[in-house]
């Protein structure tokens, strides 16, 4: 039997926080850095994406850093992965329910929270034929937190010892209780590889191959495509195609012109805003389908309370009352995204728009009298600086918005001094206390509450004066620190019970609108198109994508 006690930094996060921030940055940048050039003009990729048969070609502009499910942590390999391999638990698809995979049950979870016994399927095969059991499953967990890579920190902060305590039964102890673990054993790389054909080395990756358990294998994968076959000897249902062949465009401008002229079953990821707009406008002429889904991932502005004068509540309530979320989402996006008003997306049951109840939206009236309280004036104005990335064309024209809408409604009294900084050095600095505010988004780890809340408001070590000085909330720029938000998070991790569990988030967005760390400011929209004869074309909930439903 294999056993494996963990001890991993906890300073892991913080690159979570920047570079992965940055790389959806990067991808928000795509949306909108080519509007315009839409002319019908065939690409000559779309050659190599047309094919015959019931295999499906797909386009994108995302990119395959690694599909190593070690060292895997951005938005695109992580849909190959969870095509390609199997995880413990997953969702019910269509849905958010938690479902046994590789699990044959449930967990059994200790009264104390923190041994987690879960059962396991003996009838599955990896795809170079090695049986799965429990022995490989802690092996591949084992991995993922000892080799170190990226997403390391999600098992190694929490795990203590993982055990095969017998063929088909896994049993993992956590350092301290975790209500959301089984949510977060459905990341995409928590997934069982060959012991036969990957090592546990620290720094040791494979990120051109992969062998797993899944319904597809990799048949290959270069810089412009990848290509998935269906796995013969598969556990579960067959897929509803004989393969995907995905290619990976340059620019939105070819991913949009290589659909519309017919060169893709599947366009996924991303097109500008005019771009989504012309095929949804024309989908009935065109022959396509329009397939919308909300998302999970947040945009927010962090408020750095080290520099002053945002140290004083009342300053960061008025800068909350001045932000206009519709204005942003029409002028925008087009109505391609929709106004947040809490860290929790509004897929949740949980979210309570709080700063909408609150502070509303440009409620300039409000933010004048708070600013005036602070002691801020015509005579004695206050500037607000809101710094972004140089890759975001969106942040920019979003930071842009905000500071012509303030001016004109608050002249004399507010300054707006938008400033950009070359990405890796804007996100390299945050946690160093280097700007008063930051437009930034998140990706959840797992569908769950827990990640847009521990994030944000937790702090390990600071005080109430200084501010905190190491952990999640540093990390993140905004230097929060609260006692009574930190034991609210510890609380919601360590309560079982769900209705309690959602008590507690709700005080914890009491204390988000109170004290306002961050303030949220849209949610986006996500969409594929697909052309009319394919079907089983959704994006989950969970903003998962599953291939394997894809027919034609």
């Amino acid at each position: 039997m294999s056993k494996l006690r963990v001890n991993f930094p906890l300073s892991r996060r913080r690159w979570r926080i920047g570079k992965f921030v940055g790389l959806f940055s990067l991808c928000l940048a795509l949306i909108v850095g080519c509007a315009g050039n839409q002319d019908d003009t065939p690409d000559p990729q779309a050659e190599a994406t047309t094919t015959g048969g019931d295999r499906i070609s797909m386009g994108t502009t995302l990119t395959v850093r690694t599909l190593d499910p070690a060292d895997s942590y951005e938005i695109f390999p992580g849909i190959l992965l969870y095509n390609l391999g199997d995880r413990l638990y997953t969702y019910e698809p269509g849905g958010t329910e938690l479902i046994p995979q590789l699990a044959t049950e449930m967990p059994t979870v200790s009264d104390d929270g923190l041994t987690y016994t879960i059962p396991l399927r003996d009838d599955v095969v990896l795809h170079d034929g090695t049986p799965f059991d429990a022995e490989v499953m802690a092996f591949s967990i084992q991995r993922f937190i000892e080799n170190g890579g990226r997403p390391a920190f999600l098992l190694g902060e929490k795990i203590d010892t993982v055990e095969a305590t017998g063929d088909y039964e896994l049993t993992i102890t956590l350092q301290s209780p975790f209500a959301a673990f089984t949510s977060l054993l459905t990341f995409w790389g928590v997934t069982p590889v060959s012991p036969e054909s990957y090592t546990i080395e620290p720094g040791s990756f494979q990120p051109d191959t992969f062998i797993g358990s899944g319904p597809y294998k990799l048949a290959s994968m270069t810089s412009d495509s990848v290509k998935l076959d269906v796995n013969p000897d598969y556990w579960g249902d067959a897929p509803g195609n004989e393969g995907v062949d995905i290619q990976i465009f340059t620019s939105p401008a070819n991913l949009y012109n290589t659909f519309k002229t017919g060169g893709l079953d599947v366009a996924y990821q991303t097109l500008d805003p005019d771009q989504i707009a012309d095929l949804e406008t024309n989908a009935d002429s065109g022959g396509w389908q329009v397939i919308e889904a909300g998302t999970t991932v947040i945009n927010y502005m962090s408020l750095n309370q080290k520099i002053k004068p945002l140290d004083d509540v009342r300053v960061r309530q008025a800068i909350a009352a001045m932000v206009d979320r519709p204005l942003i989402s029409d002028r925008v996006f087009q109505g391609q995204a929709d106004p947040l008003y809490s860290l929790i997306p509004t897929s949740f049951d949980i979210y309570d728009p709080v700063f909408k109840t609150e502070y509303g939206d440009g409620n300039y009236d409000l933010a004048r009298e708070l600013l005036s309280e602070a002691g801020f004036s015509e005579s004695n104005p206050f500037t607000f600086e809101v710094w972004y990335p140089s890759s975001s064309t969106t942040r920019s024209i979003v930071a842009n918005t905000m500071k012509e809408a303030i001016e004109t409604n608050l002249p004399g009294l507010v300054t707006v001094d938008v400033q950009t900084a070359e990405s890796a050095t804007l996100w390299d600095n945050v946690d160093k206390g280097v700007y008063p505010s930051v437009l930034s988004n998140w990706y959840p780890d797992y569908y769950d509450a827990d990640t847009f809340i521990q994030p944000f408001l937790s702090c390990d070590k600071g005080s109430a004066a200084a501010g905190c000085e190491e952990g999640a909330s540093q990390a993140n720029g905004s230097f929060y620190y609260s006692e009574n938000a930190n034991k609210l998070v510890a609380d919601q991790r360590s309560e079982q019970d769900a209705a309690a569990r959602k008590e507690i988030f709700g005080e914890l967005q009491e204390v988000l609108v109170e004290d306002v760390p961050y303030v949220p400011l849209w949610q986006n929209k996500d969409y594929v198109f697909a052309q009319d004869g394919v079907e089983g074309v959704e994006i989950q909930p969970t903003q998962q994508f599953l291939l394997w439903q894809i027919s034609k």
